[in-house]
């Protein structure tokens, strides 16, 4: 799947990290998250979670939300409004084909990489501080949230046609299964979970269970993660 909506100049398409001024139809303004990175294989399509086996997914995930359930959820809903974020700013005819950066001020540390000796099925996205917002980078369904194996905390969104966009490694996920989300919106929070080694974002696409090279599909979105530049608009 393609989108290649037809724009009047270059200057429409892309906006960098000085805001351009948009029409006062549709308005997006991202979520600035952080980075994951991460190891394993997912399976997008089918059950969406990977378990290696090092620990009991639902036990981890009890012991991070329900001891000290209340004083939790205030530091990380307090970490999450403090952090280095855009709330999705969005009117009633926001404009769905809108794709936005998951976070801002990062540096791309690893790429898509897939040889003989060595695979790396994402970017890894290093700079924000643990705890800073990571933002949905278009709006869909979440079809995965919590504990996901050696991707430690993460989200998957299911975005329609086959699309779906995996981050991973987060310090805390702050959306369900079944919840619809907006492009920008806070997902989770940048992390250093699961089989990682450092602080970072990781982020993979896959379309029908395929994983896809993400600079390539994001740039054909109109996303482009070396020069930190993102679609404010849809069509």
């Amino acid at each position: 799947m393609q989108y290649r909506p037809a724009l009047s100049k270059e200057s429409d398409r892309y906006r960098g990290r000085r805001r351009v001024d948009t029409p006062p139809r549709t308005r997006y303004v991202a979520v600035l998250a952080t980075a994951v990175a991460g190891a394993g294989v997912v399976a997008l399509g089918a059950g969406a979670t990977v378990d290696d086996g090092k620990t009991d997914p639902y036990g981890i995930e009890v012991s991070a939300y329900s001891t000290g359930a209340a004083s939790d959820r205030a530091a990380v809903a307090d970490r999450a409004s403090r952090s280095d974020t855009r709330e999705a700013v969005t009117t009633d005819d926001r404009d769905p084909d809108a794709w936005v950066l998951p976070l801002h001020d990062f540096k791309l540390t690893s790429r898509f990489k897939s040889d003989w000796n060595k695979s790396h099925q994402g970017l890894d996205l290093v700079g924000p501080a643990e705890g800073s917002a990571i933002g949905a980078v278009h709006r869909g369904t979440v079809v995965q949230a919590g504990w996901n194996g050696a991707y430690g905390y993460s989200v998957i969104v299911d975005h329609g046609e086959g699309i779906r966009v995996l981050y991973a490694h987060a310090s805390h996920v702050l959306v369900h299964v079944g919840q619809r989300v907006e492009a920008g919106q806070t997902v989770a929070l940048v992390g250093n979970t699961g089989l990682s080694y450092g602080t970072h974002l990781r982020l993979e696409v896959y379309s029908n269970g395929v994983v896809q090279k993400p600079l390539e599909w994001f740039k054909e979105h109109r996303v482009d993660f070396e020069l930190e530049i993102e679609a404010v608009l849809g069509n």
